[in-house]
């Protein structure tokens, strides 16, 4: 469990804990340095490949088979596609980077994120704390039900433009989507640093497409622009209330990928961002929808595929290729969102360890998660095999999306009321104006969870009650093994008193309590009777934040008798930073008299705590059992601590749950 890995689970500090450094950090260097424009290349790629592709399914889905009742009239295409575009004004230009981009965590954005920045404000003791840490957790089950669902909807959409290329081609969309999709996850354990610097170009020249094959609509048919006003999309509303409702929960496709705009902040900044969305996104997705409007009220048979249809002929098998690489890009984006994510989540005790493979030496968002990619993999799969098609599987994708919207802007209302003191009134004028548009939304997939919307929802529960489970079960096997590993303070002292047999060496114990003794160091004690002459105790402290700068990590303490040999180190780390025990030794080394040896002599001992079933009252049976499988599939200690393997030894205490 967290708490035997050399990790502080969430609590406290106490009087062995010594502060930890100022965690304000700088800006990255490397960001900085890097022009304005390039930044903004990278953002295409990454942070808008999930919202970049939706026109390739949104406007379908609105008028497919699944939603008759829009039918493609004058009035229902007009309401439609100023549905579409005042979602995009309200929810991305205004809610997201208006507002919700402005609460950031050191730089870094995400459900978690916020609430870790919540947390850190509010403090650990505030009741509205448990509150924060429910929605986040909430939010980030449903970010994984949209990790599994995005790949299999947006490959199956592009792929799909087969079917307007040539019929004969139907059969070969699913095979191809298989093995496309497999392809992608089978390369994630080689890393994406040298594919990912081609993703912005490719997503610059999708944007330019999207607007160059709306234009020619628009300038045939300039009715659509009438669209622009609002009051279509009320008049759709007030005359037709239940289609607009039914259209309502399709039109949320337009603004999937939202949520990537503030989780994927940390690698750009917002200011790229911000600029890349007015100057390229937003244009070209407003040119695409109202091309595939202006187009539809020419030729109502253009439902069937309006994106592909949108294509001359000769373009519409380049458009397939091209429509397959965004893609891929926007999946690649939303697997690479999942693996931070699950690191965010280890480092907040809100799932098991995980083994983490960093894939890059320069970028630390550049990871590998192998349980991860594999669940997805099989998840991405089951999907695309069992709906078969994009329109089918769309029933299911909105549900997901709207209700992490909402959840955001609850945190968010929230760190505006009680961090950033705005004024009660101007709290409540937001939350009706952007949070009744997203309540609409969501209401309007709520009757879609027969036709698919219970997926998200499935996928959703099983993954709050790992993590409540979890959270829960760390918590009171942490408080058991400190009342079994005493003060640290205590076993100092009767070492003092009473010297035990010093033997040459260096022991390393990683301990995830700083105000108790390590078990492991405790049994060396009173089974063999020998202390080595160096003990450092390492304890990883996560601070909340996404960065701690390497000059800001250490912090020695000679817990009270400079003289015994006995050092601790508290290295501080944010939830993007490697768990590297070594690498703290090696900062550690020759700050005090007692840290003048060579770290590649160091020996490192585990504490394992060996959890076996017993009567627990404090939580459910199936609790205890699921919570004794997540404890037994976690990763191995010596691996997600970066220890060497042939310097490693396992000591361990059994305890039970």
């Amino acid at each position: 469990m967290n708490t035997d890995s050399g990790e502080q689970p969430e609590n406290p500090p106490t009087q062995a804990d010594p502060a930890p450094p100022a965690t304000k950090q700088p800006r990255d260097p490397r960001r900085l340095a890097t022009p304005l424009p390039l930044l903004m290349l990278g953002a295409l790629g990454i942070v808008f490949g999930d919202i970049g592709t939706s026109p390739l399914y949104a406007l379908q889905t609105v008028f497919s088979i699944h939603h008759n009742s829009v039918a493609p009239t004058e009035q229902d295409v007009l309401g439609v596609v100023s549905m579409v575009f005042w979602c995009l004004m309200l929810i991305v230009s205004i809610a997201y980077l208006g507002f919700i981009l402005r609460a950031d965590n050191e730089g870094e954005g995400g459900i978690l994120s916020l609430a870790a920045l919540i947390k850190r404000k509010l403090g650990a003791g505030s009741s509205r704390v448990k509150v924060v840490m429910v929605l986040a957790i909430i939010g980030a089950a449903l970010f994984y039900g949209d990790s599994l669902i995005t790949p299999a909807v947006s490959v199956l959409s592009a792929v799909e433009g087969l079917h307007v290329v040539s019929p004969e081609l139907g059969p070969w969309v699913v095979p191809l989507a298989v093995v496309i999709l497999a392809t992608l996850f089978a390369v994630q354990r080689w890393g994406t640093g040298s594919i990912g610097r081609a993703f912005g170009p490719i997503m610059f020249v999708w944007f330019a497409v999207l607007a160059l094959l709306g234009i020619p609509q628009i300038i045939a048919n300039p009715t659509i622009l009438r669209a622009l006003s609002p009051t279509y999309a009320i008049d759709f509303a007030l005359d037709r209330p239940l289609v607009a409702f039914i259209a309502a929960g399709a039109v949320v496709l337009a603004v999937t990928g939202v949520e990537a705009l503030y989780a994927d902040m940390g690698h750009f900044g917002r200011r790229p961002i911000v600029v890349a969305w007015f100057s390229i996104i937003f244009p070209a997705l407003v040119l695409n929808y109202f091309g595939q409007g202006a187009m539809i009220l020419v030729d109502p048979s253009a439902i069937e595929n309006p994106f592909f249809r949108l294509a001359p002929d000769w373009a519409q098998m380049p458009l397939v290729v091209l429509a397959t690489a965004a893609t891929i890009i926007a999946s690649q984006a939303v697997i690479s969102g999942a693996f931070s994510v699950s690191r965010q989540a280890t480092r907040l005790s809100l799932l098991p360890r995980l083994k983490v493979i960093q894939t890059s030496k320069r970028e630390s968002g550049q990871i590998y998660v192998p349980a991860v990619n594999g669940i997805l993999f099989i998840g991405v799969m089951a999907l695309v095999l069992s709906f078969s098609s994009s329109q089918a599987l769309a029933s299911a994708y909105g549900l997901a999306v709207t209700a992490t919207l909402l959840l955001e802007l609850s945190l968010f209302l929230l760190l505006a009321l009680e961090i950033w003191k705005w004024k009660l009134p101007w709290v409540l004028l937001t939350g009706l104006a952007i949070g009744g548009v997203e309540f609409a939304l969501f209401s309007a997939n709520v009757v879609k969870i027969a036709s698919g919307g219970w997926l998200p929802l499935a996928i959703a529960a099983v993954l709050v009650t790992i993590m409540l489970t979890w959270k829960k079960g760390s918590a009171l096997m942490f408080g058991r093994r400190a009342e079994m590993e005493g003060p640290i303070e205590d076993f100092v002292e009767e070492i003092g008193r009473a010297p035990v047999l010093r033997v040459p060496g260096v022991a390393v114990y990683p301990h995830g309590n700083p105000a108790t003794a390590p078990l492991a160091l405790r049994s060396n004690v009173d089974c063999n009777h020998i202390l080595h002459e160096h003990v450092v105790i390492v304890t990883i402290k996560n601070l909340g934040v996404p960065h701690v700068s390497h000059d800001r990590r250490v912090v020695v303490s000679d817990l009270g008798r400079p003289d015994d040999g006995i050092v601790h180190v508290l290295y501080s780390i944010g939830f993007n930073d490697s768990q590297d025990v070594p690498s703290a030794l090696r900062q550690a080394v020759g700050r005090t008299p007692e840290l003048d040896f060579d770290p590649k002599e160091a020996m490192y001992i585990i504490s394992v705590f060996r959890i076996e079933p017993g009567g627990d009252a404090r939580m459910a049976r199936w609790q205890k059992s699921l919570f004794r499988t997540l404890e037994k599939a976690s990763a191995n200690r010596t691996h997600v601590l970066h220890l060497p393997a042939d310097r490693t030894t396992v000591m361990g205490e059994t305890a039970e749950l």
